[in-house]
């Protein structure tokens, strides 16, 4: 189990140098974070972009040792980048000034990219005041409105990223409004074929519940009250999410109400991707990218 993000940059400092190749690198803000990142000694950095701007910035923060390849084009730099990590140069793959869709069909392209066949989908890690765990969410940033295949694929790339970062047998919450299982509410549907499925063995070692509702998943005291039994109240690991609202809001009531600190990585290609917000802060940056690479350490 993870406790805090220092726990996580002291693993990663402990499991192997990891190297990031960041897409369209002339960005001042992603910049500053590899500077961080190489400073906590979490991982070097391969720069991909037009080397007339990449230079002085890269001089202004002590990065003028880094590899720079150039590729002016911010969709090309894109697929040079993924092509880095591919041919096993770099093992993540970092978005920097370019636009997300752009960057997206660098990681898909069939030829020099990551594509695996797996869906591409979003996990969001929070450091929480006052909670003794990292929380996990899933899917609240790529996957708008996944039917129950979607889940499943989200679930497994989640999973996956769990068991690489030490997690041998994590609680997984299916959330939903109630534990009824309502044919008019198709999240409670799809959670209770999940959690079916789940029991048949399809999803590997973890524990999951669902239908769930998120007061039941955290609060024992509140299971106790409404009379449900669950062996993963108050210890859940990851919480998968019906569609891309919900985990958008609950991830931001955590960050701007609770004060939670986030981090998130990309899943489902060949290896772990740190694609954040402008809003973020560099922290929260520096973070993503530590998750990444102790994702990376944990799947070689």
């Amino acid at each position: 189990m993870l406790r805090s993000y220092d726990q996580v940059l002291d693993r990663v400092r402990s499991g192997g140098r990891v190297t990031l190749a960041v897409a369209s690198a002339e960005d001042m803000e992603v910049l500053r974070c590899v500077a961080m990142a190489r400073e906590e000694g979490i991982c070097d950095a391969l720069l991909v972009g037009d080397p007339s701007k990449i230079g002085p910035m890269a001089k202004e923060l002590g990065l003028s040792d880094l590899p720079v390849i150039a590729d002016p084009d911010p969709a090309s730099a894109a697929v040079t980048a993924a092509n880095e990590v591919r041919e096993g140069r770099a093992q993540v793959l970092m978005k920097g000034l370019v636009n997300t869709s752009d960057f997206m069909r660098g990681v898909l392209n069939p030829d020099k990219g990551l594509r695996t066949g797996s869906l591409i989908s979003h996990l969001s890690v929070f450091q929480i005041p006052g909670e003794d765990r990292l929380v996990f969410h899933t899917d609240g940033g790529i996957n708008i409105a996944p039917d129950l295949e979607a889940k499943r694929g989200i679930l497994r790339n989640a999973l996956s990223a769990l068991w690489a970062l030490g997690y041998e047998r994590p609680n997984v919450a299916v959330l939903c409004a109630n534990e009824q299982v309502n044919p008019k509410m198709q999240a409670t549907v799809d959670a209770a074929a999940l959690v079916e499925e789940w029991g048949r063995g399809e999803f590997g070692s973890c524990v999951m519940e669902g239908p769930i509702a998120l007061d039941v998943a955290i609060s024992p005291e509140a299971a106790h009250h409404k009379g449900i039994e669950s062996r993963i109240s108050g210890q859940v690991d990851l919480f998968l999410m019906p569609n891309i609202e919900t985990g958008n809001v609950a991830g931001k009531s955590l960050i701007y109400y609770a004060k939670a600190q986030m981090a998130g990585l990309v899943l489902g290609a060949k290896a772990p991707i740190v694609l954040t917000s402008r809003a973020e802060t560099a922290r929260g940056k520096l973070y993503s990218i530590a998750m990444a690479c102790l994702v990376s350490q944990g799947a070689r």
